[in-house]
């Protein structure tokens, strides 16, 4: 007999020879079904068209105010695509996504903090109007 059409061992955890989907398993963590994409699909749509109704009907008259709201709904719709669509969770892969994503987040944070750190600092120290208005008083005497 050929090594091709050997039965794999009694004990194999993961059986290559049924295939990785379907034939009646149960669905493994991190897949979803066609459930979980609609569901991710109506909390986005909702998600979106709640803060376009905000701002089209000008519900709430604060600019600011109305900013923070798209902000949150727009933090929200993330994590609706983390978990429904990008199947992020703690057991999946056994954390490691979940770990990677939490490390990006702190790189893009400090990248960011630090942009406007130099960019503010910038700015306060070498506006051109600051620098000319002392040498305009010293004139006008």
């Amino acid at each position: 007999m050929s090594e091709h059409n050997a039965q794999p061992p009694s004990g194999d955890s993961h059986d290559h020879y049924r295939g990785h989907h379907g034939h009646g398993e149960e669905t493994h963590p991190g897949h979803s079904t066609l459930k979980g994409y609609m569901i991710g699909f109506v909390l986005s749509v909702i998600l979106t068209a709640i803060p376009f109704w905000l701002v089209m009907a000008n519900v709430i008259e604060s600019a600011g105010l109305t900013a923070l709201i798209i902000l949150a709904f727009a933090a929200v719709q993330i994590f609706v695509h983390m978990i429904y669509f990008l199947h992020m969770s703690p057991k999946a892969e056994g954390g490691w996504n979940l770990l990677a994503l939490i490390f990006t987040l702190i790189l893009v944070f400090i990248a960011l903090a630090g942009s406007i750190w130099v960019m503010y600092n910038l700015n306060i120290n070498m506006m051109p109007g600051v620098m000319s208005e002392p040498v305009l008083e010293m004139q006008n005497q």
